[in-house]
């Protein structure tokens, strides 16, 4: 049997179990035993056991559990709220200041929360609502709290970026290095459309009248803005610690669960239920993501014995165009597998496997790195089966405020359209000045 319809057989039974509904680390995991036995034998079975077990020994991983605490603690206690109020009284009577303050607060909370879906449950629970009551257009706030709360996919401290690192064998801190100018800009971006849409069409941001209108008052202001003062220095000293060399990610990730719990207890919201409800998450999530790992170390252990990785080299080699037209491809099928696949089971199965292809042609892996985390991105909000889109729909179908505008899927899909289209401009900036993403590493490590 020849290692291409070995490869082939391989990926579909994985996405078939996948779109069965198996979870990904039984899917990846029982694929590789089933292939391991059928053409190895029952007697090579230990060195799967090896092999999965191998990469939970990397001491990147040590940062997961710490920044999953730290997120869900600032998120129990009520923190996330207190930012969006502390923009409000700041931005919020801006044409489109609300709006843009948005993206502020969702990309530094989705930055330190860790699981995307929460983010963006929790972005949309504290801002969709005061929006549409303030008049904003429908799909221009949808859209915008959509986008604000997957910027933690990319900006750091991202748990994304760590189990991409982790999971390819490149440099976390390179990685966040790498990611921090893309992420800002992404953010830029979306600001400047607001901006722009927001002059064209003031009626898509306007303000509402009399009790609509947020207070304008210096000390209310300074008030809010005391009340965020901790969690904002704490994020704060993480990443001028990461971005310095000062701590390691994994270093700040210890100092920022420890920092949540100060910031917790200053606002006196630390209590027991706050501690255990967010101990408890941390623990499901951290074990979701270790047998993750253990599955896929079986996983590419099979795929490379068996001749998948010299498939796709020899395919990455023989394709007409040269190797830029490999890296677009790439970055198009991972736009495709982002409306069927979640984006860690996309890290887990694609990842290793296009970064030894582009190390292969030549190219800087790092760069790819990047362009794979804002492809992420890019793809869960991608109609008509991105993952962020049917999150956002159960989002506005379980949260009060908002279940009274009438929120459709199609309206999420109109609202996602536009800021789409900025990402993939974003990511045609990205292949076209690969700087972007290389100059920090280069010029810090």
């Amino acid at each position: 049997m020849s290692p291409e319809f070995i490869t082939l057989l391989l990926f579909a039974t994985v996405f078939a179990l996948l779109f069965a509904g198996l979870p990904i680390a039984f899917a990846l995991g029982g694929t590789a035993v089933v292939f391991a036995i059928a053409f190895w034998g029952v007697d090579r079975l230990y060195v799967l056991a090896t092999a999965g077990f191998g990469p939970l020994q990397n001491d990147n991983l040590i940062a997961i559990p710490l920044f999953i605490l730290m997120g869900w603690i600032l998120y129990k206690s009520g923190i996330a709220e207190d930012l969006f109020e502390a923009i409000e009284v700041w931005l919020g009577n801006l044409k489109g200041g609300l709006a843009m303050g948005t993206v502020i607060i969702a990309a530094i909370f989705a930055a330190i929360c860790g699981d995307m879906l929460a983010a963006i449950f929790t972005v949309t629970t504290i801002s969709l609502g005061p929006l549409l009551k303030r008049g904003y257009d429908k799909n221009l706030a949808i859209g915008t709290v959509m986008a604000g709360g997957l910027l933690g996919m990319i900006i750091p401290p991202s748990i994304t970026v760590i189990i991409f690192s982790s999971i390819t064998g490149l440099s976390v801190g390179r990685m966040y290095l790498g990611c921090f100018l893309p992420g800002f800009l992404l953010a830029f971006l979306y600001i400047l459309y607001i901006l722009i849409r927001g002059h064209l069409n003031p009626k898509l941001v306007t303000r509402g009248t009399g009790e609509a209108k947020v207070i304008v008052n210096w000390g209310q202001r300074m008030a809010k803005s005391k009340g965020v003062l901790a969690p904002v220095i704490l994020l704060l000293a993480m990443l001028v610690g990461i971005y310095s060399g000062a701590v390691t990610p994994m270093e700040a990730s210890a100092i920022g669960a420890a920092g949540a719990f100060v910031c917790a207890a200053i606002k006196r919201r630390l209590n027991w239920q706050v501690t255990w409800e967010a101990l408890l998450m941390t623990a499901r999530v951290t074990c979701m993501i270790g047998w993750l790992f253990v599955a896929v170390g079986c996983f590419s252990t099979v795929y490379s014995g068996m001749g998948a990785l010299d498939v796709a080299r020899d395919i990455a080699f023989a394709a007409p165009g040269g190797g830029m037209l490999v890296i677009i491809i790439m970055q198009l099928v991972l736009v495709f597998l982002g409306m069927v696949l979640d984006d860690i089971a996309r890290i887990m199965i694609f990842g290793p496997i296009f970064l030894s292809v582009v190390n292969s042609l030549g190219f800087d892996t790092l760069w790819f790195g990047v362009l794979f985390m804002v492809n992420s991105q890019t793809a869960y909000m991608t109609p008509p089966y991105g993952m962020g889109l049917f999150a956002m729909r159960i989002c506005v179908t379980t949260i009060p405020e908002v279940q009274s505008y009438d929120i459709s899927l199609a309206n999420i899909y109109r609202a996602a359209t536009p800021f789409v289209l900025i990402q993939i401009v974003c990511l045609a900036i990205l292949l076209i000045f690969p700087s972007i993403a290389t100059f920090l590493p280069n010029l810090l490590i």
